[in-house]
């Protein structure tokens, strides 16, 4: 079985291409009738469809995988409890699922980076569901200690009411681009043209 493909994805830092790679593998192999079960990258196959959030996809994986495996390999398992983590949006336990297992090499990178993009997730759903927000809380959602989100959020404008230990949400600006048609400002110059004389 070749998982160049897949190996070259990882290096290259492509993750959000992993998860078609290894399904379309997956679906080739089988297809050829070749035995694949104990050597396929489940771990790193599931974890793929959480980092593009497709977490249906990762169902119907996880439910494809042969017992013995989900029982002999406690990474795929780890992988699986961020994704309960996620199908109940425990956001928290998402954080904690990340950091209470110690990954693979393979699989170290991915992990910080599928970490990295539920943090920046958490975190515009915080600017865009709360005016305030305790830090306690938001510590919480982000997967970092008070301080640490603190500091995080800080560095995003909002500011911090040390008294009651509230934090107060800077929304961003929406920056809209208008595009100036050159007929319409022809036609504009026209019409102004038409009513001076």
């Amino acid at each position: 079985m070749d998982l160049s493909r897949v190996r070259m994805a990882l290096e290259s830092k492509s993750y959000d291409k992993i998860a078609d790679i290894c399904d379309n593998l997956m679906l080739q192999v089988a297809a050829d009738g070749i035995a694949y079960e104990e050597e396929w990258p489940y771990a790193l196959h599931l974890l793929s469809h959480f980092y593009v959030n497709d977490i249906n996809s990762a169902r119907f994986l996880w439910k494809s995988i042969p017992s013995s495996i989900k029982e002999s390999q406690p990474e795929v398992a780890a992988v699986w409890k961020i994704g309960q983590r996620l199908w109940l949006r425990d956001y928290t336990g998402v954080h904690e699922a990340i950091h209470g297992f110690d990954w693979s090499e393979d699989l170290q990178d991915l992990v910080a980076a599928f970490s990295e993009i539920y943090t920046r997730k958490m975190f515009q759903l915080l600017l865009s569901a709360y005016s305030t927000i305790s830090i306690h809380d938001t510590a919480s959602f982000l997967g970092m200690s008070e301080d640490d989100a603190t500091n995080y959020v800080l560095q995003q404008g909002w500011t911090v009411d040390h008294a009651s230990q509230m934090l107060t949400v800077k929304k961003q600006a929406i920056v809209t681009e208008q595009k100036l048609d050159p007929s319409k400002l022809q036609r504009l110059t026209e019409y102004v043209f038409h009513l001076e004389h």
